[in-house]
């Protein structure tokens, strides 16, 4: 069976944004030829699924080809129904049951990529098996958590910790069941 993995980065203090989405303390870390297994994590997946504002920023700030490159299927988790876009779905169905048949069907695994909305969600259906979480170097004090209240306790198990020479580490995580 498939496996749906959380591969993002949060501030020190729990947050993958500042507030009004603003991510531009991701910059911070930013170095040249270092991409933080990204591209590695990203041959392993053959399917996205990503909440309708992160979608709408990485549209605006790198390019659609950021997530639709012609080898992976793409659900973008909107409330508004939109048009298919090459093999980007816009999907308003039930989030837990398109996870539930995505693991079910023959594939590689599937990237969840935020934003806070639908990874509380699938963590309140107990459906994310494997966290790769960065921690930046900063305290932002406020924005948009991670983690929200409201989802059962769910018991990880430690696969690995990475530092990087910008201060960044590495949290690699799979669901204990």
């Amino acid at each position: 069976m498939r496996k749906i993995s959380l591969f993002i980065a949060t501030s020190l203090d729990g947050y993958i944004a500042k507030p009004n989405d603003d991510l531009s303390f991701l910059k911070l870390v930013e170095k040249e030829g270092e991409d933080y297994g990204y591209a590695a994590f990203t041959n392993t997946i053959d399917t996205l699924i990503i909440g309708r504002r992160t979608y709408d920023y990485v549209l605006k700030e790198i390019g659609s080809s950021h997530y639709d490159n012609g080898q992976r299927d793409v659900y973008v988790i909107t409330r508004n129904q939109r048009p298919k876009v090459g093999r980007t779905t816009f999907y308003t169905g039930n989030l837990s049951e398109l996870v539930k048949q995505l693991k079910s069907e023959k594939g590689k695994n599937i990237y969840c990529d935020g934003g806070a909305e639908v990874i509380n969600e699938l963590l309140k259906h107990d459906l994310i098996d494997e966290f790769i979480i960065s921690v930046i170097p900063v305290l932002l004090g406020n924005g948009t958590r991670l983690f929200k209240e409201g989802r059962p306790e769910q018991t990880l198990e430690f696969v690995q910790a990475k530092t990087f020479e910008t201060g960044l580490m590495q949290l690699h995580y799979i669901r204990k069941r």
